[in-house]
C-alpha cells in the first residue's frame, strides 16, 4: 500500500511540476514564455488517512517552438522518498497535451489541459490514476491543487523562479 501511496503522490507532484506557466515575458509568445530557469519551493501532500507529509521540489525548464513548447526536469523529495523525473509539454490554440515519466519506478502518463494568462486547469493520467490540477501564476510565483481520488486526497505546492 505504501509504494502505491508513493506513486500516486509521485504522479500527482510530477503532473504539477510538467505544467508550471508564466505569462510572456521575452520575446516568445506562447504560454510557456517566460519559463525557462529553475523554479523551486515546496508544500504539503495530503494522504488518504488524512495526515499530511512536507515535500520539497526543484525544477529546470527549456522552453520551445515559440514559447509553445516546454521539456521539463523535476526532483522532488519528502522525510520518506525521492524522485526525478522528465516532462514535454506542447500548446495548441490553448490546448495543453504531453507525456511525463519517471525513470527510477518506471512510471508514465499523460498530460491534457486548457487555459491562459497564468492560469490553468489539467488532468494528468497513468494507468490507474487520474489528478485534476488548478495552477495559477503571478510573476515568480505559482501555486499548484491537486484532487485525486486514489490514494492520496491531494497536494498544495508553491513555486519560486530563482
Amino acid at each position: 500500500m505504501r509504494t502505491a501511496l508513493r506513486s500516486a503522490i509521485l504522479t500527482a507532484v510530477i503532473c504539477a511540476g510538467s505544467l508550471s506557466f508564466s505569462p510572456a515575458s521575452h520575446a516568445q509568445s506562447g504560454p510557456f514564455a517566460g519559463m525557462a530557469g529553475v523554479w523551486s519551493g515546496g508544500g504539503t501532500v495530503t494522504l488518504d488517512d488524512g495526515s499530511t507529509e512536507r515535500i520539497r521540489c526543484r525544477a529546470s525548464y527549456a522552453v520551445g517552438a515559440g514559447g509553445n513548447g516546454l521539456n521539463q526536469s523535476l526532483t522532488c523529495a519528502s522525510d520518506s522518498y525521492r524522485f526525478n523525473l522528465s516532462s514535454n509539454v506542447i500548446a495548441r490554440g490553448g490546448v495543453l497535451s504531453g507525456t511525463w515519466s519517471e525513470t527510477s519506478r518506471n512510471v508514465n502518463g499523460n498530460v491534457e489541459g486548457s487555459g491562459g494568462n497564468g492560469n490553468f486547469h489539467v488532468v494528468a493520467s497513468a494507468p490507474g490514476f487520474n489528478a485534476n490540477l488548478s495552477i495559477r501564476t503571478s510573476g515568480n510565483r505559482q501555486s499548484v491543487t491537486i484532487r485525486s481520488d486514489s490514494a492520496f486526497r491531494g497536494a498544495s505546492i508553491t513555486l519560486t523562479r530563482s
